[in-house]
């Protein structure tokens, strides 16, 4: 009895791993998608965090015969669960729209930051007691229960998701990244946020110059352009806002940089993002939107507009366009501050 308690156990510790890496990976490509064509990222985060919910009880049973032996190693573990549970549980909160946020801080955001805290907790955990595969695992009744876990999860999320749009649940008007509508096509509701430290800078429109590749280029010629564009900003703080952004294309503003790769837009804070070159006529240099001009807290006096990109890709407070032989994807996926 002992030793099947032991495989079971160390099985149910491979699967929930499984889960847990399949759970990580999907949510930071979820976190990063911004078309729609990237929807399944969400998906299977979503059936990933079910699995977890479905391998729970035979989990408990593990962690009530660890409670019952004394250990230096107990507080690690235990961290481990309640970040692991937290995570699942803001999941839940904002997917089912139930609670979107405590105070200041979103959902969203305490179900990225549990998540993330968890990794450590999580690598050590797998140190400390590896559960390694062995070729008895490879039999046809394992393949059998992998596969009914499989099923089960991505049936029961999109049973699930069914559910909620069926009844118009408050969870049920979400975008496919997870975001809820805030602010379309009312500029002065929609959210006011910025990348992690960033403060707001107060820059004046008279006197600003945008320098574009060495050239200095005064608000007034950026303001009289009119390029229109209708494009959704999706933050992954767990909003999206649809406005119509009007400022200038950026390729009309480029010259010919031989050997550039990338284009990297400058905020005044410091804060970059770099973009592949050929993105050059789909990035909208926005001075207004809703036929009003930006504020300081949507990014005024020019911001980037960058349709089916996430938020953090929309660069505010631009005050630097730079071309460069380097490749846009040598930078970090998410901005580090």
């Amino acid at each position: 009895m002992k030793r099947s308690l032991s495989l079971a156990g160390r099985r149910t510790n491979l699967a929930l791993l499984a889960a847990l890496a399949v759970a990580l990976g999907s949510g930071a490509l979820a976190f990063a998608v911004g078309h729609p064509s990237g929807g399944w990222a969400a998906q299977i985060h979503g059936a990933a965090g079910l699995a977890i919910l479905l391998l729970s009880p035979w989990k408990s049973i593990i962690v009530r015969r660890g409670l019952t032996r004394a250990s230096r190693r107990k507080g690690a573990s235990i961290a481990l669960t309640v970040l692991t549970v937290a995570a699942l549980a803001t999941g839940l909160f904002h997917s089912s729209g139930i609670l979107l946020s405590l105070q200041a801080v979103t959902a969203m955001q305490l179900h990225v930051g549990a998540a993330l805290l968890a990794i450590p907790f999580a690598l050590w955990h797998v140190r400390r007691r590896p559960g390694r595969a062995h070729r008895t695992d490879l039999s046809r009744r394992n393949a059998l229960r992998t596969g009914t876990l499989v099923g089960a999860s991505a049936l029961g999320y999109l049973g699930l998701e069914r559910t909620v749009r069926l009844l118009g649940a408050p969870g049920a008007p979400r975008r496919f990244t997870g975001s809820y509508e805030s602010g379309s096509h009312d500029i002065d509701v929609m959210p006011v946020t910025q990348w992690l430290d960033d403060d707001v800078p107060l820059i004046q429109a008279g006197g600003f110059a945008l320098e574009v590749g060495g050239r200095s280029l005064p608000y007034e010629l950026l303001a009289s352009y009119d390029d229109k564009v209708r494009a959704t900003i999706d933050c992954t703080g767990g909003w999206f806002s649809e406005q119509d952004w009007s400022g200038v294309w950026l390729d009309r503003l480029l010259q010919d940089a031989p050997g550039a790769r990338s284009i990297r837009a400058v905020s005044a804070t410091g804060y970059s993002r770099a973009f592949p070159l050929s993105d050059a006529p789909r990035l909208l240099l926005a001075v207004r939107a809703q036929g009003l001009p930006l504020s300081a807290g949507h990014g005024g006096p020019v911001r980037i507009v960058a349709p089916n990109r996430r938020g953090f890709w929309w660069v505010k407070w631009v005050d630097r366009i730079e071309l460069s032989a380097r490749p846009w994807w040598l930078q970090p996926p998410f901005p580090l501050t």
